[in-house]
């Protein structure tokens, strides 16, 4: 129960992450370290990854794949919370939560790992 519970909520936060790509893009784009290609691209790419991932989760026959996909794309996304951090832009959010983001991280690959079997 609480397993599918999870299921549910995470392919929620994922699809609902995805979309708001779509509705603040600004905030994708600010976050994107300098050195990577096609912001706008990359942010559109990651929202759509993040929207069908979410969704995907939803079916047993995809939902390993999806879970796979959200590991590979919270590790895609790491270096957009270390710029976060090491660009000095991003003032008004406090620095602790700057830096809870990378465990996070981590915790949300630990979660979307029990989904992979």
């Amino acid at each position: 129960m609480i397993q599918q519970i999870g299921l549910y909520l995470m392919s929620f936060l994922y699809t609902i992450a995805g979309i708001n790509h779509f509705i603040k893009p600004k905030f994708y784009l600010a976050i994107m370290p300098p050195y990577i290609p096609a912001h706008g691209l990359m942010v559109f790419l990651s929202g759509l990854a993040e929207a069908i991932l979410g969704v995907a989760l939803l079916f047993p026959v995809t939902r390993t794949y999806a879970a796979w996909g959200i590991i590979l794309l919270l590790i895609a996304v790491l270096p957009a919370n270390i710029f976060m951090i090491s660009s000095g832009k991003f003032t008004r959010i406090p620095e602790w939560i700057l830096w809870l983001r990378i465990p996070l991280q981590f915790l949300l690959i630990w979660w979307a790992y029990g989904y992979t079997k």
